[in-house]
């Protein structure tokens, strides 16, 4: 098979860019297709890579303003020309599943969820605290967007969503099924120890839709170590509010972090995500987490075997259960194990599985296996 790989855009180094670095790793052959790049704010991982931008580069594009760019990404992506290619595998939260690809041709999309700005947009605005300027463009083309997302959507062969929420969500925006696939987890960074410390920690983005605040209030009133790594722009705030049993360590190195996961009581996770890397990171590191029960954290979180929930989004549920919750009666094996389900090696094999058994079926039914 020559494959080819499509990604929104490589400005960020996150979950999604994770992704895209594993199935590059599956099929290290590949070419990655992409409408913009910025090599300051990505993983340096792909400055390595055989990154194919569009036209779009060529503009003045930075992590900061590429957002504006956005009633030029669907042009940006039917541009490409991937007619040598058997399979396209297209990673979108927004536009990459909108490439044009030949009747003949494989287009699986590993879908991360609808765009937010397009199908939540209202939320979106709230949540990322967008100027006047930026919501005002979006406020204008949101309405074509979401025409032209419907339509993207219809040609893809086949959806894998990395959660059963993002399925759910495919379902109900592009009237599609999708397989389930979890992201990669990079379970050997971490490792279990048994020097355990006194505090609780956080790891996250500090926006406001992350619900950090919750944390921050829960342990004003619980009075024991709070640990915040993490920075953004809700960090203002989130500082003027704690008490100070609560520290922010803004972003810290690798070996840091997972010496951070791996002594910490346990792992609190207050917000709702469509998956959620972090209570799996926390326990790879051998440490069980507190969520709240919601979107993805009901996916990777066992309550009462690798950690435990509160069910409602307040700080008074969130301090309730730490205070329950005796911590050391989960067992870092167990916890490793459960992560260990979702590791990069597990990643691959479904994903190259699905891939092989698409391949073969559309290859049968065109006459040519």
């Amino acid at each position: 098979m020559k494959i080819a790989i499509v990604h929104d855009y490589l400005v960020d180094a996150g979950g999604a860019e994770r992704v895209v670095i594993a199935l590059h790793e599956q099929y290290p052959a590949a070419p990655i297709f992409t409408s913009v790049m910025d090599a300051r704010t990505t993983f340096p991982t792909f400055r390595a890579l055989d990154v194919r931008t569009s036209f779009l580069q060529r503009l003045p594009v930075r992590k900061g303003n590429y957002k504006f760019l956005l009633p030029l990404f669907p042009l940006a992506f039917e541009s490409f020309d991937l007619s040598g290619y058997e399979v396209v595998l297209s990673s979108a939260s927004a536009f990459a599943k909108g490439v044009v690809t030949a009747p003949e041709t494989l287009h699986v999309c590993y879908c991360h969820t609808p765009p937010r700005f397009v199908w939540r947009y209202h939320e979106y605005i709230a949540q990322e605290q967008l100027g006047r300027a930026a919501r005002g463009v979006i406020a204008f083309i949101v309405h074509r967007l979401r025409e032209w997302d419907y339509v993207a959507a219809q040609r893809v062969d086949f959806f894998i969503a990395n959660s059963r929420i993002t399925a759910r969500r495919i379902a109900k925006n592009y009237r599609r099924d999708a397989v389930v696939i979890p992201p990669p987890v990079e379970v050997e960074k971490f490792t279990p120890r048994a020097d355990i410390g006194d505090y609780y920690l956080v790891v996250s983005r500090l926006a406001p839709y992350k619900r950090i605040d919750v944390a921050v209030q829960a342990f004003n009133q619980l009075r024991v170590p709070l640990k915040i790594v993490g920075a953004g722009v809700d960090a203002a705030r989130l500082r003027k509010m704690a008490a100070d049993n609560i520290e922010f360590l803004g972003h810290v190195p690798q070996a840091q972090l997972a010496d951070l996961y791996a002594r910490c009581r346990a792992v609190v996770f207050p917000g709702v995500e469509d998956f959620g890397i972090v209570p799996l990171e926390a326990n790879a590191a051998g440490r069980p987490v507190i969520a709240f029960a919601a979107g993805g954290a009901l996916e990777t979180v066992v309550e009462g075997e690798t950690g435990a929930f509160f069910r409602a989004q307040t700080p008074d549920a969130l301090a309730q259960i730490v205070a329950a919750t005796d911590v050391s009666r989960f067992d870092a094996r167990i916890l490793r194990a459960h992560a260990e389900e979702f590791s990069q090696a597990r990643f691959k094999e479904r994903i190259a599985r699905f891939i092989a058994d698409q391949w073969r079926a559309t290859r049968m039914e065109d006459g040519a296996g």
